[in-house]
């Protein structure tokens, strides 16, 4: 007989689905200790590597995006789908989950579209401003969806809404300006400019940044530059002769937490967990979203900050004349970094994963 109760969560793809999903094992472990947890991701996928990395069992289901260009491949793709809901059953009879958490990505998609035909009790967690396809089609079946922007009762049922923001990594918090400054070497009486594209990078923000160094260099400015490893040798070509102690170009940024700690100034994407821990850290940054992305749900995540003056918002098309120019400005303006910070950590949601974890609670049978 089954003592402890049993959680599933599901989804994936990218960083943005994971941290979120994660944080949220880790915030019922600690409010129901017993609890036993598994997650469902796709084969082939991060998840699969990051979520063992994390302490949790995953099971990867044969699940794959579908061709929005090309309907003519989906045939298998479909095939995939079935196979994937086929292995589901197995997994809900032997596991019995009392709730099934959702986090968006494929995945997601066929693991609580079974669990919904066990009418096992659903939660969505939803990270962008602009609903997934995912749980915009899951959103009938759930009891509670879990969101982060205003105004999602135009994708979702307005009962079941409930904003709690999004989780991000605690352990963000743990640094200092000074411990930052030293660690990386810069100095206490020149601000510090920190640049990420994502874990990959971002080639047209890495383009911004080459066509302006030689402005970068000469403002004074130190900086911290994330080009990611799909873009490494190609900006490294450039980059190499710098020879600049106040000019940091790197792959991969372990410490985030120091990076963010001393930066006066952020650009980045426009990712729903790259803004949540903006927001959390109370960081003034220039968003450049990617166009690359599901019916542009960046620029909607980027937007909604802009609104309320908590953030700038570049084009990605205009980037490459106005990124760096726009960066070095706001850098002068001390009132305007402080009029963005400001009114950044005032949509701070830092209880996110207890509040979403709360709610999970909520919907164990009794």
């Amino acid at each position: 007989m089954k003592k402890s109760r049993h959680y599933l969560i599901s989804g994936g793809g990218t960083g943005g689905h994971i941290f979120p999903a994660v944080s949220i094992a880790n915030q019922l472990k600690i409010m129901d200790p017993e609890c036993e947890i598994l997650f469902i991701g796709a084969k082939s996928r991060m998840e699969m590597e990051r979520v063992p990395a994390a302490g949790y069992r995953i099971i990867g289901l044969p699940v794959r995006g579908i061709s929005r260009k090309k309907l003519w491949c989906n045939v298998p793709v479909l095939f995939d789908f079935m196979r994937s809901m086929f292995k589901m059953r197995g997994i809900l009879r032997q596991f019995k989950p009392d709730v099934c958490i959702g986090v968006g990505g494929f995945a997601s998609g066929a693991a609580l579209r079974v669990a919904a035909a066990f009418h096992l009790p659903i939660l969505l967690q939803e990270q962008n401003g602009f609903a997934g396809m995912t749980n915009k089609m899951l959103s009938k079946y759930a009891s509670k969806i879990c969101v982060a922007y205003e105004h999602m009762d135009r994708y979702f049922p307005k009962d079941k809404i409930i904003i709690t923001g999004n989780p991000v990594r605690q352990n963000l918090l743990n640094g200092s300006k000074a411990e930052g400054l030293k660690f990386y070497g810069f100095s206490n009486d020149k601000p510090v400019l920190l640049i990420v594209g994502g874990s990959n990078g971002a080639r047209q923000i890495n383009k911004s940044v080459l066509n302006k160094i030689e402005v970068l260099k000469a403002s004074g400015v130190q900086v911290l530059w994330q080009v990611g490893t799909l873009y490494s040798q190609e900006v490294h070509k450039f980059t190499e002769q710098l020879e600049d102690s106040s000019f940091i170009v790197t792959d991969f940024i372990a410490r985030m937490d120091l990076a963010y700690a001393m930066a006066d100034l952020v650009v980045s994407r426009a990712g729903a967990s790259s803004i949540s821990e903006m927001c959390l850290l109370g960081k003034p940054v220039i968003l450049v979203p990617s166009p690359n992305v599901t019916e542009d749900h960046q620029t909607h995540n980027a937007m909604a900050l802009v609104e309320k003056d908590a953030a700038i918002h570049i084009a990605d098309r205009d980037a490459e004349e106005e990124l760096i120019p726009q960066a070095l400005a706001l850098l002068a303006n001390k009132e305007r970094l402080s009029l963005l910070s400001k009114n950044i950590l005032l949509l701070a949601q830092p209880d996110s994963a207890k509040h979403i974890a709360q709610e999970v609670l909520k919907l164990v049978k009794a």
